[in-house]
């Protein structure tokens, strides 16, 4: 191993994938002997109900270089991911899944793009996808709905295979299904993001993990993606603004019924417009306090310290 290049730290959370272990670590290893770099190989195992974690203990003891963290209970993929960033040690952390369906020999070139066009992140883009139909046509649809209310312009949010740079994941708050968002938070944040063609397999063993809820999931946090970029700073902006809006509407409409009825004599206990606008003036109110507290919570937010989506049982 050459001492002078940036070490490289392979991030992989697992659930369950007892039967890819060997051949995916074995893969790995030949890529990254092969890159003469300094390296450590990071399974962050997802609370598996399977054989996992004995197999990669077993492996371990082979292979000085790889590191295992074992949380409590499943906390999901993006947990994994996130506490997969806070252990690693390299200056450049290479993501991919366990299910052999992403190959680490894209790894190389993808870390080449990251220097020579000196980006922070380079995201791997299955052009090729070796996925079910129905797959393939949620992910499609995710990722137009995706660059519309986020701007960014990535093809394939879904792919685990990415490459960074320690700095840019640095104090990144990743929960639910966020880690398919990562590059959206990265850009917002003014970090340069970049994609590179993978080659995408088939799984090698076991049963996917992906189903209509992760996909559902996936959805409502892009809508909080979305409200964060634009609004995460002052959120009273948007609260304020509807608040305002249905004030004033209603306002006006409270204040044309009082003088219709001073003027002309016109009933307004029986009128459902008199009713609505009433309601319209309160819901415009409780917009802009929701606005004013938002404001409160972000400070609070940005104070905090420590913040952690999980609870690591083990660390090999």
């Amino acid at each position: 191993m050459t001492e002078g290049r940036p070490m490289i730290s392979a991030v992989i959370p697992l659930y369950n994938e007892e039967e890819n272990i060997p051949e995916l670590c074995r893969r790995l290893v030949d890529v990254l002997d092969s890159m003469g770099a300094r390296y450590e190989i990071l399974f962050v195992d997802d609370g598996s109900t399977d054989g996992s974690y004995a197999r990669l203990v077993e492996i371990k003891r082979e292979n000085e270089n790889i590191k295992i963290v074992k949380f409590r209970r499943n906390f999901g993929q993006t947990a994994a991911i996130h506490a997969g960033f806070d252990y690693a040690q390299g200056e450049i952390i290479a993501t991919l899944d366990a299910d052999l369906q992403n190959d680490p020999q894209d790894i190389p070139d993808m870390i080449m793009k990251l220097n020579d066009q000196d980006l922070d992140v380079v995201c791997g883009w299955r052009y090729q996808r070796r996925d079910k139909l129905h797959k393939k046509i949620m992910s499609r649809f995710a990722n137009g709905l995706r660059r519309r209310l986020t701007g960014e312009t990535i093809h394939d949010s879904g792919c685990t295979l990415r490459v960074y740079r320690k700095e840019s994941v640095k104090d990144l708050d990743l929960y639910g299904e966020m880690h398919r968002y990562i590059p959206a938070l990265l850009t917002w944040r003014g970090f340069r993001v970049g994609e590179h063609k993978v080659v995408h397999h088939e799984r090698y063993r076991g049963q996917t993990k992906y189903n209509w809820r992760r996909l559902t999931r996936g959805f409502f946090d892009l809508m909080v993606v979305a409200f964060w970029q634009r609004y995460s700073f002052r959120p009273v902006h948007i609260f304020g603004i509807l608040g305002f809006i249905l004030a004033a509407v209603g306002g006006v409409i409270v204040a044309y019924l009082i003088l219709e009825k001073f003027i002309f004599g016109a009933q307004l206990a029986d009128r459902p417009l008199f009713i609505s606008s009433i309601l319209m003036a309160i819901m415009g109110v409780q917009f802009i306090t929701t606005g004013i507290l938002a404001d409160i919570m972000v400070k609070i937010y940005y104070g905090q310290k420590e913040r952690k989506n999980y609870l690591v049982e083990n660390v090999v």
